[in-house]
C-alpha cells in the first residue's frame, strides 16, 4: 500500500472521539510495612496546574541533579525523564559497568523516594520480588510481607538472567501498579517506576524477554560509554559513590505526580495523532517486519510525546517530538523478518521508516 493510501485509510478509520485515560485505582488493602505506609501517604491533588515554563524549570533541576552523577549523558537522562513523567518504564540494554544502576539511584534520590534494587539470577523466585504471606500463629492469621517491588523506583538489574516465570511476575505490577498474592490484590507505591537492565543476548546465562514483556516497557535505551573527558574526571574523582551520598531531593513525590498529571494534559492535535498511527500502521503492513507496533506501543508514543513537550516548556506537541521518540519508544516492540533479535537493525528500520513518511504541517 502506498503512503497516501495508507494515510487516507487511517483518516477514514480514525475514531471520532478519543477516550481519556483514567487514574490508577486506589489502594485496596491496609498494609503495615514501612514502604507500603509511604505508598499510602495522601497526595494533595488540589494543587493548581503549573505553567509549562514553571514545570520546565522543575524538570531542569531534576535533570541537572541526575546529570551531576551520570556525566556526559544528557540525552539518556532526558529520555529517562520523559518515561518518568509519562508513567512509563525503561529497559536499558547495555554492557555492565556503564552507569545503569547509577542512573536509577540518582533519580530515586533526586525525587526523595524509596529505592530498591533487585539482582535477577536464575534461582530468583517470583515471591522474592513480590513478597510472601506468613502465618502468625499467635494471632491465627496470615500477614503479607511486601517484597522489594513495593518501592517508588525499582531497579530490576540483569532481568534477562532470571527465568521466564520470574520475569512474568513484573507484568501485572508494571501494567496495573498492583500485584496479586493469595487471591488478594495489593496496590503499589505512587509514583511507581521500573528501570530494568539486561545484558546483550550473546552473554552466557541469559533468557530472552518475551514480546509481551518487552511491550510493557515504554522505552529501550542504551547508556553507552561516557565521553573521554567525563570518564577521565570520573577516574580522578574516585567514583560516583560520594556524589550519590551527597545528592539531595530537588522534587517531592507530590511534585512529580503533579508533573505527570500536567504532562497528560499537553495538547496533541488530530493530525499529529494520525501521524503516530501512520508510523504504527506502516510497521504492520511492511514486508520488512514480522511483528508490527501494538496499540499499547502507539499509546506509549502518545504519552511520551506529551511528556517531551512539557520538558521543552510547551503545552502542545509537535512532529519533531514524534520523530525524536519513535526509535526509543517503538524499536524494541517490532521484529524484523531477516534480522531477528538484532536491536540495532530494529532501530535503523524504525528510523528509516519515519524518514519516509510525510510529516503533517
Amino acid at each position: 500500500m502506498d503512503l497516501p493510501g495508507l494515510l487516507t485509510r487511517i483518516e477514514n478509520e480514525r475514531p471520532k472521539r478519543r477516550g481519556t485515560p483514567t487514574a490508577p485505582p486506589g489502594h485496596e488493602e491496609a498494609m503495615t510495612a514501612t514502604m507500603i505506609a509511604a505508598a499510602d501517604a495522601p497526595i494533595d491533588a488540589t494543587d493548581p496546574p503549573r505553567a509549562p515554563a514553571q514545570a520546565q524549570m522543575q524538570i531542569q533541576r531534576l535533570e541537572e541533579s541526575v546529570g551531576s552523577v551520570l556525566k556526559g549523558k544528557p540525552e539518556v537522562i532526558r529520555l529517562a525523564t520523559v518515561c518518568l513523567l509519562s508513567r512509563g518504564h525503561v529497559l536499558i540494554e547495555d554492557v555492565p559497568g556503564v552507569g545503569k544502576t547509577t542512573l536509577a539511584q540518582a533519580f530515586a534520590r533526586s525525587i526523595g523516594s524509596a529505592f530498591q534494587r533487585i539482582q535477577f539470577t536464575s534461582d530468583l523466585l517470583p515471591s522474592d520480588i513480590i513478597g510472601v504471606s506468613i502465618f502468625r500463629q499467635r494471632e491465627e492469621r496470615f500477614e503479607f510481607i511486601p517484597g522489594p517491588l513495593f518501592a517508588n523506583v525499582v531497579l530490576a538489574d540483569e532481568i534477562n538472567r532470571a527465568t521466564p516465570k520470574t520475569q512474568s511476575a513484573l507484568l501485572e505490577a508494571m501494567g496495573e501498579q498492583r500485584v496479586s498474592v493469595d487471591r488478594k490484590r495489593y496496590s503499589l507505591a505512587r509514583p511507581f517506576w521500573v528501570l530494568a537492565t539486561q545484558n546483550p543476548l550473546d552473554y552466557h546465562g541469559t533468557f530472552p524477554l518475551p514480546e509481551s514483556q518487552l511491550d510493557r516497557f515504554m522505552m529501550s535505551l542504551k547508556v553507552g560509554y561516557p565521553p573521554r573527558r567525563e570518564e577521565r574526571d570520573l577516574l580522578l574523582s574516585g567514583g560516583v559513590e560520594g556524589l550519590l551520598d551527597d545528592l539531595q531531593p530537588v522534587l517531592s513525590k507530590e511534585d512529580l505526580i503533579s508533573l505527570q498529571d500536567q504532562a497528560a494534559r499537553v495538547r496533541v492535535v488530530e493530525k499529529l495523532a494520525d501521524y503516530m498511527l501512520a508510523v504504527a500502521e506502516a510497521t504492520r503492513v511492511s514486508g520488512a517486519f514480522s511483528l508490527g507496533v501494538s496499540t499499547r506501543g502507539v499509546q506509549g508514543l502518545y504519552r511520551a510525546v506529551q511528556a517531551l513537550a512539557l520538558c521543552e516548556g510547551r503545552s502542545f506537541a509537535t512532529p519533531d517530538d514524534v520523530q525524536r521518540l519513535a526509535v526509543p519508544v517503538l524499536a524494541h516492540r517490532v521484529s524484523l523478518r531477516r534480522q531477528l533479535g538484532d536491536t540495532d537493525a530494529q532501530r535503523n528500520a524504525i528510523r528509516e521508516l519515519v524518514d519516509t513518511l510525510p510529516v503533517p504541517v
